[in-house]
């Protein structure tokens, strides 16, 4: 038998044992980093692709007489010059040698508004924001590239949405946009903003989607159904109407208001989604007008805790708070404190949802609609009806912001620091409730009480503890004292129409709220 060189020996046995400690030492080591693609350079090519398709538009309202002027001219209220301390004498003179007295009333001079837009067909049309054409019976459009200038009377639009379509002729196809689809947009995504900012057309710059759904944008004005994408890159007054592109060229959003406290950009842009803006475009271009679904609630958001107790699955859903009445919903049976959890089979996370699903409906057409009462699922099916153009906003009758009265006997709840006086048929009139109903009025709710936190407040009326109905103060009272306030309780609540409209509303009566 031959023998091993020691030193063969020696080096095979090292080997062995470097492999191995290699190995273990490779096998603990954490996994290489994610490869991202690299930053790019230039925006310079999706700018070539998108600039041709953006335009300016400018407002040509024609000035329209006052009515009756010629015929009474003597009567109408001259022009004044306003300079403080100015003798009277002077003032005549300064005014007939300016010619004042031949200036327009304000009626009669014209509103003018400029804004950006983008072409979607090549045949001629046009999207921007209602806001824009608003008021004007004709429109100038400039290209941003090139001296193409065109005239348009043939504007149509939906304040509802904030958007609006203009048609221009041309003898040759134009260059446009294809509307991509928001939904696929996620948070951090770059995008461009493309428009006229102060009259700057062709102006570009860049920045990410900050957020998605931004709703409740628009207070006091005609906008009712908002979706918006949120963004840091740079708008200003001018740039309404134009596009916000992704990286494809393809148009995410339409650019159109801006938060900020100096007048300017300050990183929070709101540009409508571009799926929003396909639907109403298309009934535009198809119709000229928008018409939509209509179902005739009023809804509020489910907070987990109270979806739990609800019966709501992962808090999907939106609460009935009206219903009005002769509308689809009341037709189809649906009732207050019902939760609809979806609509076709599609599922609601918020009101917008439902809004958005309903508005987008066959008219006259069934619809099939999930509904919780009481934490048993049902299924409705609803009819749709077209929106009527002023909405109904309660069924309830307005009623007087009078208090229970102190006569009426009470029923102290000690844990919630409140107390119930019965809801009878006179405390419901003069509440504008109906005077059927049944149910436990707050009467008293002490301060810095578990009630006094959760929201309560005297003339409400508790219908509903935990979903079982409440005939009076009394049996209301038994059952908050027997509750677990440490677990909470939801109450269904009715609201008069003095707070807001009337309605239902959910509330959580938890011991713990009091003290945070």
């Amino acid at each position: 038998m031959k023998r091993w060189p020691i030193a063969l020996v020696s080096l095979l046995v090292g080997g062995l044992l470097g492999a191995v400690v290699t190995t273990t030492r490779l096998q603990g080591q954490a996994p290489p980093p994610p490869i991202y693609p690299k930053e790019l350079t230039s925006y310079r090519d999706i700018v070539k692709r998108v600039l041709p398709a953006v335009v300016s538009i400018e407002s040509k309202p024609t000035a329209k007489p006052v009515a009756g002027k010629d015929k009474d001219k003597q009567n109408q209220p001259r022009r004044r010059l306003r300079i403080e301390g100015l003798p009277e004498e002077f003032r005549k003179q300064l005014e007939e040698q300016f010619g004042m007295q031949d200036l327009p009333d304000m009626e009669e001079m014209p509103q003018y508004s400029f804004g950006s837009g983008f072409v979607i067909d090549p045949k001629g049309v046009i999207l921007t924001n209602y806001h824009v054409v608003a008021g004007t019976d004709r429109v100038e459009v400039r290209f941003a590239e090139g001296s193409k200038r065109f005239l348009s009377t043939e504007i149509k639009g939906d304040p509802k949405n904030d958007i609006a379509i203009v048609r221009i002729k041309s003898d040759s196809p134009l260059p446009y946009l294809q509307l991509g689809d928001s939904e696929a947009m996620e948070i951090g995504d770059r995008v461009l903003a493309v428009g006229a900012p102060y009259g700057l057309s062709g102006s570009v710059t860049s920045g990410i989607v900050s957020a998605k759904g931004r709703g409740h944008m628009t207070g006091g004005t005609s906008v009712v159904y908002e979706d918006y994408l949120q963004t840091d890159a740079a708008i200003n007054p001018g740039n309404s109407g134009g596009p916000l592109v992704n990286l494809e060229g393809q148009v995410v959003g339409i650019n159109t208001m801006i938060k900020t406290r100096t007048g300017g950009s300050s990183g929070v842009g709101l540009a409508i989604s571009s799926n929003v803006a396909k639907n109403v475009a298309d009934q535009l271009i198809k119709t000229g007008v928008v018409r939509r679904g209509y179902l005739g609630v009023s809804v509020r958001e489910l907070q987990p805790e109270i979806a739990q107790e609800l019966g709501v699955k992962d808090s999907q859903g939106v609460y009935v708070g009206q219903v009005v009445h002769g509308a689809p919903a009341a037709k189809a049976g649906v009732q207050e404190g019902d939760v609809i959890t979806a609509v076709n089979g599609k599922p609601l996370k918020d009101g917008r949802d439902l809004q958005r699903i309903v508005a987008g409906l066959a008219i006259g057409k069934p619809a099939e609609m999930s509904i919780i009462r009481d934490g048993k699922a049902q299924m409705l099916s609803v009819v749709i009806q077209e929106q009527p153009d002023k909405l109904e906003p309660t069924t309830r009758l307005a009623g007087s912001r009078q208090k229970p009265s102190e006569e009426e006997d009470e029923v102290k709840v000690d844990k919630a620091g409140m107390s119930l006086t019965d809801l009878t048929q006179d405390l419901a009139k003069t509440f504008g409730f109906n005077e059927e109903m049944k149910g436990a009025m707050v009467a008293k709710v002490d301060r810095g009480s578990v009630a006094a936190e959760a929201g309560l407040r005297r003339g409400l009326v508790v219908s509903k503890i935990n979903r079982k109905s409440v005939k009076n103060a009394k049996e209301a009272a038994d059952m908050l004292n027997k509750a677990d306030l440490e677990k909470g309780v939801v109450l269904q609540v009715e609201l008069p129409p003095a707070y807001g409209g009337g309605g239902s509303t959910p509330i959580l009566l938890k011991a713990e709220t009091a003290n945070k």
